[in-house]
């Protein structure tokens, strides 16, 4: 019985601990990772100030969760729906298509979280700025692989240079954030940003029959 009440109160810090996340991501990707109050966060959770200190000793850790939940969202909301898309060029379309559907979605009021943190930290030292970095480059990485496997299967030229592709690629992704939240009609961005990417890979590829033409 003893066992069975521990469970279930961990269950419930659980619980309680992966809808402050949700909502310390969703906050931060509108007020940054410093915006991330405790009384902002209580008042969104219902969670009482003193409750955020059994899962955090600090708001350093707190701010190095909140990354760790959004890496985790990102690759279960951007990453595995594109990864059903054939190998090759198709797959790397799926996942820049995947990003920007995410965006429109609306799944986060700021757009995109880890833009938000990379203009937020970029200068500034540490751990965070440590993990928002490699989060970059573990994204630039995944892009390239991609990009190298349709190479490998005779949809991308050799000498394709697949860092550049994914840099390219990246850079498109990050404009279409930017210009939705400065300029009317957000959607036509998301169709510009698909349409660069689009037309880039079909000039590279060695069959451009595998693409939609728009």
């Amino acid at each position: 019985m003893t066992d069975t009440k521990e469970d279930g109160r961990r269950a419930r810090g659980q619980r309680s601990r992966e809808a402050i996340l949700a909502q310390a991501v969703s906050l931060a990707s509108v007020h940054g990772l410093d915006g991330l109050t405790l009384g902002a966060l209580a008042t969104a959770t219902g969670v009482s100030k003193s409750g955020f200190f059994a899962h955090w000793r600090d708001k350093e850790q707190l701010q190095l969760d909140a990354i760790e939940w959004a890496a985790r969202q990102f690759v279960d909301e951007v990453v595995q729906p594109a990864m059903q898309a054939p190998k090759g060029v198709r797959r790397l379309l799926a996942l820049h298509e995947s990003r920007l559907r995410f965006y429109a979605d609306g799944v986060l009021p700021g757009g995109c979280f880890f833009f938000a943190a990379q203009v937020e930290f970029d200068d500034r030292p540490g751990s965070v700025k440590e993990r928002i970095g490699q989060a970059l480059a573990d994204w630039l990485a995944l892009i390239a692989r991609l990009a190298d496997e349709a190479v490998e299967l005779g949809e991308l030229p050799q000498g394709t240079d697949s860092a550049q592709l994914a840099y390219e690629i990246d850079a498109l992704g990050e404009t279409a954030i930017t210009h939705t939240r400065l300029l009317d009609r957000p959607e036509a961005a998301y169709q510009r940003a698909r349409r660069a990417v689009l037309s880039r890979l079909r000039a590279l590829t060695t069959d451009p029959a595998l693409l939609p033409e728009d």
